[in-house]
């Protein structure tokens, strides 16, 4: 996510489909230009006896287990958004239409690769309109048991993130990234969703992980990695985390700042969005010439509504 000064979209359509990670189905997602000060929106076609746009933006989260879901006000949700957003985030990509034909987005490998080489395919447009960034001014931080987030002030954004299991196959990991396009591409676009072989069970006895397979995620069994090709990296699993956190950071748009967390997930990853903007004073809209935007260039995410 380089420090650009105007908005982006994509040169033009693109267009991907597989198999949903937890629905099972088979889904169809057409990402299309969109004007200046569009946002990221989500329209479900297969949804036609209600609202069936969804605006990305922070208060229009659902759901944080296993997946970032979205909902409007009519119900209508879209889930596992967060590899796609990290690409976007990455290829600073602000206005976009997503059509999906189902709540779910395809899994495709597990990783955020395959939307980045969509994205690179077609190629990424700048737009006649300054890029609005999320600037941090004092930090802000949030805590559940011993798992961690925060935001600190930085002129760029910053990812530090780390995890600890009990899995020998997974252990202690550590990765620091600045994550503009070329970064991401070369450390974090590969990297697999994991989960461990007594959790799939679970899940798939709670009705999710339908389309979950060693195609499109890493199994881990103790100290044994199931996939038979391996790893990507040897730290795939906390670059994973890294990626994920990327992508739901960008449902408030690219901020300025470091971010730093530890056994992190959906979860926490949202309630520290959830503080940074609930606390006032704590952030601004900014242009890349360091200018506060005016109210009217703060939409079309409703930012200053968003409480914990």
């Amino acid at each position: 996510m380089s420090n650009v000064r105007r908005q982006s979209t994509l040169n033009s359509a693109a267009v991907c489909a597989g198999i949903e990670l937890h629905g099972g189905n088979h889904t169809r997602l057409a990402m299309r230009p969109a004007p200046v000060n569009t946002g990221l929106v989500f329209i479900r076609t297969d949804v036609t006896d209600r609202d069936n746009r969804i605006q990305v933006e922070p208060e229009a989260v659902s759901d944080v287990k296993n997946c970032t879901t979205l909902e409007n006000a009519a119900g209508t949700k879209v889930s596992t958004i967060e590899h796609l957003l990290a690409a976007l985030a990455a290829s600073g990509i602000d206005n976009l239409i997503m059509e999906l034909d189902g709540q779910e987005l395809p899994a495709l490998d597990g990783s955020a690769e395959p939307f980045l080489r969509l994205i690179e395919r077609v190629g990424v447009k700048r737009q006649d309109a300054p890029r609005r960034y999320v600037e941090v001014l004092r930090p802000v931080e949030v805590r559940k048991g011993k798992a961690f987030a925060r935001v600190l002030p930085c002129a760029q954004l910053e990812l530090s993130v780390s995890i600890d299991f009990k899995d020998k196959a997974i252990g202690q990991q550590k990765v620091e990234i600045v994550p503009d396009v070329r970064a991401f591409r070369d450390r974090l676009a590969s990297a697999r969703t994991f989960a461990r072989l007594h959790e799939v069970a679970a899940l798939q006895a709670a009705g999710l992980s339908k389309g979950g397979s060693l195609e499109n995620a890493i199994i881990v069994d103790g100290d044994k990695v199931l996939n038979p090709e391996g790893l990507r990296f040897a730290d795939e699993f906390v670059r994973h985390k890294a990626l994920d956190l990327l992508g739901d950071l960008y449902l408030g748009g690219p901020i300025l700042g470091r971010v730093e967390t530890h056994a992190s997930g959906h979860g926490l990853n949202h309630d520290l969005l959830m503080a940074l903007y609930g606390t006032p004073d704590a952030w601004r809209f900014v242009s890349m010439n360091g200018t506060e935007l005016l109210p009217e260039l703060k939409s079309p995410a409703r930012l200053q509504s968003v409480s914990a």
